[in-house]
């Protein structure tokens, strides 16, 4: 019998969705890729695949887990079943500089950003933003892995040199203009079956590392406050949101294959928007959509459920 194949890493961030499979009665089965193999000339089972791979993965203690997700989606597509965020939503999940040029290429407007490779280059490169705030991030991250805000050069030299600098797992360390929301929080688009869903306010105050997973919120050390994130609103549905920007967003995921997602953007104080990350393992937090009426999961499963039928066709 066909399938719903579950690709991942973190069993904490698919208890929700398995929850909802077997709530509709759809049938499933998980892959936890912490490690594993593939072997080329087998056939792989008849069902559709939905890869959540996270790009954060080494923070977990799974660091080979997307590679090992890329041999397994090559086979799988090699043989014609069904992948939902395939090998390209993987590429830009793990790549934010694939994303940011991606997303210019559809007419949507990125911060500035230099990726650099090694210290030196890091403070080089720095030089592009003096005189007005900057962030460094990683380039292969999640949950804002390697955010830092600076206000001046000797502030990241400080940083790069010190014995608080974070080296990315792939050596790219980005440097990005600081864009400034006046009422500090940013906005998340969440996308099921590459159509819009709902649009959720983040609060910015507390931070940069802006999970919105239950379990990030509370259990994850690299989340930002701890316990303390649970706060009222911190996550909010903005209700009847629209915006140009979404069909450039579809347009897009389209484009790239991609069918589950969650894309990040701020708001400067002259109402421009810049769009900063896209997120193909999205997660949702359940207060705010419990507010709402509005359920990320559902959403996903019932879409998986209508996939389901083509692999009967293979």
């Amino acid at each position: 019998m066909s399938k719903i194949y579950v690709i991942h890493e973190n069993n904490e961030w698919t208890e929700h969705l398995n929850n909802r499979l077997e709530e509709l009665g759809l049938p499933y089965e998980d892959w936890l890729l912490e490690n594993g193999m593939v072997d080329l000339t087998s056939v792989p089972p008849e069902g559709i695949f939905y890869n959540r791979m996270s790009a954060s993965s080494h923070t977990r203690g799974h660091r080979f887990s997307p590679e090992l997700t890329s041999a397994i989606l090559s086979w799988l597509e090699h043989h014609g079943r069904t992948v939902i965020n395939g090998s390209r939503a993987l590429q830009l999940e793990v790549s934010k500089v694939l994303q940011y040029l991606e997303l210019e290429k559809y007419g949507i407007k990125t911060p500035k950003t230099v990726a650099a490779v090694g210290k030196g280059e890091i403070l080089k490169a720095a030089k592009g933003f003096e005189g007005k705030k900057f962030i460094t991030k990683h380039n292969r991250a999640g949950k804002g892995l390697g955010v830092q805000l600076f206000d001046s050069l000797e502030a990241l030299r400080n940083y790069v040199e010190g014995p608080t600098f974070e080296e990315p797992v792939d050596g790219i360390t980005l440097i990005q203009e600081y864009i400034e929301s006046p009422e500090s929080f940013i906005t998340r688009c969440e996308f099921v079956g590459g159509k819009f869903v709902y649009a959720v306010r983040v609060d910015t105050s507390e931070g940069f590392e802006l999970c919105p997973a239950d379990a990030c919120r509370i259990d994850d050390m690299f989340c930002p406050v701890g316990e303390e994130a649970s706060i009222p609103d911190m996550f909010e549905i903005r209700e009847g949101f629209t915006h140009p920007v979404l069909e450039k967003y579809e347009q897009m995921l389209a484009a790239n294959d991609i069918q589950i997602a969650g894309i990040e953007f701020i708001e400067d104080k002259d109402g421009n928007i810049f769009t900063y990350d896209i997120n193909t393992n999205t997660n949702y937090n359940s207060d705010a959509e419990a507010k709402s009426g509005k359920y990320g999961m559902l959403e996903i499963a019932n879409y998986l459920g209508g996939r389901l039928p083509e692999a009967a066709e293979v």
